[in-house]
């Protein structure tokens, strides 16, 4: 007979995971790849599943945050009410007395105004009702080392989730080397799956490479390896009826769909000599330095293999890093280095500047629309042949065509 904690294990629930701004397109093809069903909403993907699902969603999505279970559905007209409806959910059963529980919100409402207390609310009815029925609680904090609980509460609306993931998914465990602004992990998965990269027919250049972290997805994508298999930890290993074996399996399972090699080639290049060894020692923490070339070379100068391909340049526009007045010639040289030495590939610029992208001088095939932090940002895409080249116009325009 299967204990409680096992039926719930095995029962089928509504998943939500979370990704920022933009990327719910990618995350909902992924899901479906895995031949999930998806509903896509403005900052995450709905599925179905069980936690062995969760564990696999865990491992294997690029662009994803947070997998977060569904666990129950309830009204709350203020903080009173959500401790009293918490209390009575079966807590013992889930979280483990010799634990560490964590609580996370996202509260919009007239009772509550800052989610810490709402969060500090759901943390004690759910560790006195571990006192209650076991004798001990487990400790709790901020940090996500252990079990993690979500709550979304909108106006007197409540759901509880169980967070399977703790830290997000974009910390794959091998940017231990950053550099100046590194985008993020899922951001940069985002941006080669709006590419196209097909890792089976085109090279893949990254010029200005910083951190690494675009050569270092694209080499992830491209062998099919689950970046998920680079993180120590999830929160679901702390959750009562947490199956190893079946972990295990599916690690293994994962491991074993993973390539060996590349037919072809991913490059990664920077001016600055100390960004490309930050960008090596992450590729090698990743586990692809044998899979990238890395060289020190001003992005004009960087060797272009013989194409089809995809180089995608990640130029600073002004918000974080620089002078935006200071970046226009860089722009125009982008144009030039795509015009002249990239012909028969796919260039793609990813900025948040639209007066500079002007400078490119290229006419943009596509604009995919990303959020880098707060910035809002474009992807634009340049078909590249012989003759592209078109001298830009200064015509006092705003550039909101592009942003």
């Amino acid at each position: 007979m299967q204990t409680p904690a096992e039926q719930r294990t095995a029962e089928q629930r509504t998943i939500l995971v979370t990704c920022p701004k933009a990327l719910p397109p990618f995350l909902r093809a992924e899901l479906e790849a895995l031949g999930l069903p998806a509903r896509e909403l403005a900052a995450g993907v709905e599925t179905l599943g069980d936690m062995h699902t969760a564990m696999r969603l865990n491992l294997a999505l690029r662009t994803g945050h947070r997998v977060l279970s569904e666990l129950a559905r309830f009204r709350a007209d203020d903080p009173t009410a959500l401790g009293r409806e918490l209390f009575r959910l079966p807590w013992e059963e889930i979280i483990p007395v010799d634990g560490h529980l964590t609580v996370d919100s996202s509260v919009q409402n007239d009772f509550v105004n800052d989610s810490r207390f709402a969060n500090q609310k759901a943390k004690d009815a759910i560790v006195d009702r571990i006192q209650e029925q076991e004798g001990r609680r487990p400790n709790s904090g901020p940090d996500p080392i252990g079990a993690c609980v979500f709550l979304h509460w909108r106006g007197s609306d409540v759901t509880v989730y169980l967070d399977t993931t703790g830290a997000p998914l974009t910390r794959r465990g091998y940017r231990k080397m950053p550099h100046l602004a590194p985008l993020q992990e899922s951001l940069a998965a985002g941006i080669i799956l709006a590419t196209r990269f097909d890792a089976a027919t085109e090279h893949f250049l990254s010029p200005m490479c910083g951190s690494g972290t675009l050569a270092i997805e694209a080499a992830l994508l491209g062998l099919g390896r689950a970046p998920g298999l680079l993180r120590p930890d999830f929160a679901f290993r702390h959750l009562i009826g947490f199956d190893e074996a079946a972990y295990e399996a599916l690690r293994r399972e994962l491991h074993a769909q993973a390539k060996k090699t590349l037919p072809r080639r991913i490059l990664a290049s920077d001016n600055d000599p100390e960004a490309v060894e930050a960008a090596r020692q992450n590729a090698r923490t990743a586990g692809v330095e044998d899979h990238i070339e890395f060289s020190v070379a001003d992005f004009r100068e960087t060797l272009v293999p013989e194409g089809p391909g995809v180089c995608v340049l990640n130029p600073e526009y002004g918000e974080r890093m620089g002078d935006a007045g200071q970046l226009a010639e860089t722009y125009a040289a982008i144009g030039d280095f795509f015009k002249k030495r990239l012909s028969g590939w796919r260039g793609y610029v990813f900025t948040g500047n639209a007066e500079l992208a002007k400078r490119v001088g290229l006419k943009p095939k596509r604009r995919t629309p990303f959020y880098n932090a707060k910035i809002e940002c474009r992807l634009l895409e340049f078909e590249l042949y012989q003759g592209s080249r078109r001298q830009p116009k200064d015509n006092g325009g705003s550039g909101a065509a592009l942003l």
